[in-house]
This record gives structure tokens, C-alpha cells and sequence, in this order.
């Protein structure tokens, strides 16, 4: 049953890849590829739908490992403060007009704030040689305030050019996705999941708390540092190829579960391909149900996600109370 279930996950979310590739504003024919066809696919519709994917998959895995690692079903790749500092390098980028690498000044910029944040949540994180979860969460909580604090400070003093450009950033803008920000994103996130992966068993005992982890064989404080590095690698990547999305690492693990069930060894991989699906379907929705406008990915997946999280709240106890 649970291989039926894998299989029919997996073959959603190619309906909604393959869907997210060839409608929109525009539908394409892939029998029928002519010469602006064939441009709208492989220059902006191809390099869009990656960039949604690996995105996706990146804030997918994200959710599964945190709620994991710190054993709370609320976590999400946001709640540790890393796209507010994306958020606010990317925003002072845009706001200053700094482009020192060209087209890829943003999304570096992006990364290098996320990468900060991260070891500066790290650091706090941090005692006595040990990970410790609920101090990563508080030092994350009060990082992102004063972070978004900053980035609104930021936003109030530029000009309406700035704010506009900076806005659809935080919500998730994936109309600037083009192939170059493919190679150095796919890297870092590809990296980040090949740890979650090969530690998907330390995982699973870390959900049974430190004592049992610690029975069979496993180092928690260190198997922490692991998943912490993933998780900081996959959101700072993903934030900087198109901005900050909500709800998917929160959402899309839970869903995950309650379909195979808890084994992060096959949770994982499956919240990857799900993340990836589910960003590339609020995409098409967001360049499909006004246009010529697009409505920004961020928007439609907290559209989305906020209610559904709602009822998953109330009618699955997810919380365990």
C-alpha cells in the first residue's frame, strides 16, 4: 500500500510539472512547437518551472527535517530567521540599485544574508558544545524580528520603485527565473538534501528524543549540527533564486506524512518531489488567474496553505493533544 501511495504522489505531481510547463497565460502545444512557442518554452517557461521546483523541494525537505530534528510539528525552513536576513540583503539590493555582479547580484546577495543569519542563529544556538533546539528556535524568533524590522525600516525610506520591486521579492517573484540562476542554486541545495538523505535514520531516532537517539548509536547534539547545515544550505538557496514562500515546508511535510506515514527515509525524498510540484502549481495559478498580472508564487501557497494548515490543525491533531 504504501508503494501504491509513493507512486501516486510521485505521478501528481508530473501531471502539475508538465502542467505548469505547458499552460499559463499562453498554452503550448509540445507536438506543435513553433518559433515563439519554442522560445516561451526553453528561454522562460523551462528555467521558471526548475527554479519552482528546486525551490519547492528545497523548502519541502526544509520542513521534514526541522519538524524532525526539533520535534515540533510547527517548524518550518522560516521559523530559524534565515529568509528574513535574505529578505533584507535582497531588499537593500534592490533598493539601492546595487548590481556589482550583474543579474545575479540579488539572488548572491539573498544568499549571503541568509548565510549570515544562519550562523548567527547557529551561534546562539549554541552551548556548551551543544545544538540546543529550543534555543535555536528562540534565537531564530528574535533574529527574524529585528531583521524584519530592519527590512521595513528599509522598505519606508526608499522610493516607490524600490518598495514595489522589493515587495514582490518578499512574496515570492518568480517572473525574473532565468537559467543562469540555475547551477549555483542547484548546488547548494542538492547538497543540503544529500545530508537530510544520508541521515534520514538519525532522523527518525531523534524523534524519538535525545535518550533513545542516543541508545542506538546516535549522536544527538552533532546529528543536529548536520541537519542544521542542511537546512540553512537548502533555505538560503532557495530564497535566493525567488524570494521568500511560505507554508510549504510547513504544509507539504505534514501532508507527506499523513499519506506513508512517518519512516523519514522515504518521508524525505517524497517531500521533495511534493515541495517541487506544489510551488510549480501555485506558480501556474499565479500567472494564470488574472492575466496579463501575475500574482506573486507566496501569495497563492498562503492562500492555500493557511486554511488547509487550519483544518489540519483541528481535524488531524497534529499536535498531539
Amino acid at each position: 500500500m504504501p508503494k501504491l501511495k509513493i507512486l501516486l504522489l510521485t505521478l501528481i505531481s508530473s501531471l502539475i510539472l508538465l502542467s505548469s510547463l505547458f499552460f499559463g497565460q499562453n498554452t503550448i502545444n509540445p507536438f506543435d512547437l513553433r518559433g515563439a512557442e519554442k522560445d516561451i518554452l526553453f528561454s522562460i517557461r523551462l528555467p521558471r518551472v526548475i527554479v519552482a521546483f528546486l525551490m519547492g523541494s528545497a523548502l519541502g525537505v526544509s520542513g521534514a527535517v526541522l519538524q524532525g530534528m526539533l520535534r515540533n510539528p510547527l517548524a518550518d525552513p522560516y521559523i530559524l530567521g534565515i529568509s528574513s536576513g535574505a529578505a533584507l540583503a535582497a531588499a537593500f539590493g534592490l533598493v539601492t540599485g546595487s548590481y556589482l555582479f550583474g543579474q545575479l547580484s540579488i539572488p548572491f546577495s539573498a544568499f549571503f544574508g541568509a548565510s549570515v543569519v544562519s550562523v548567527l542563529v547557529g551561534a546562539f544556538g549554541w552551548k556548551k558544545g551543544r545544538l540546543l533546539p529550543e534555543r535555536l528556535l528562540l534565537a531564530g524568533v528574535g533574529l527574524s524580528f529585528l531583521f524584519y524590522a530592519l527590512l521595513m525600516l528599509l522598505i519606508s525610506m526608499s522610493s516607490y520603485e524600490g518598495v514595489r520591486r522589493t515587495m514582490l521579492w518578499i512574496f515570492g517573484d518568480l517572473s525574473l527565473a532565468d537559467w543562469s540562476l540555475i547551477p549555483y542554486g542547484l548546488v547548494f541545495i542538492i547538497a543540503g538534501m544529500y545530508i537530510s538523505v544520508c541521515r534520514s535514520k538519525a532522523l527518525n531516532a531523534l524523534m524519538l528524543g535525545d535518550d533513545l537517539a542516543h541508545s542506538l548509536g546516535f549522536s544527538a547534539h552533532r546529528e543536529r549540527l548536520l541537519f542544521f547545515i542542511s537546512v540553512a544550505l537548502m533555505t538560503s538557496a532557495s530564497v535566493s533564486l525567488g524570494g521568500t514562500i511560505g507554508f510549504i515546508g510547513l504544509l507539504v511535510p505534514h501532508i507527506v506524512r499523513f499519506i506513508i506515514g512517518a519512516d523519514n527515509r522515504i518521508v524525505i525524498p517524497v517531500c521533495a518531489v511534493s515541495g517541487g510540484a506544489f510551488l510549480c502549481g501555485a506558480d501556474l495559478i499565479g500567472r494564470s488567474i488574472a492575466p496579463p498580472m501575475e500574482i506573486p508564487s507566496g501569495i497563492i501557497t498562503a492562500v492555500i496553505g493557511s486554511p488547509y494548515f487550519l483544518y489540519l490543525l483541528r481535524k488531524r491533531d497534529v499536535l498531539g493533544t
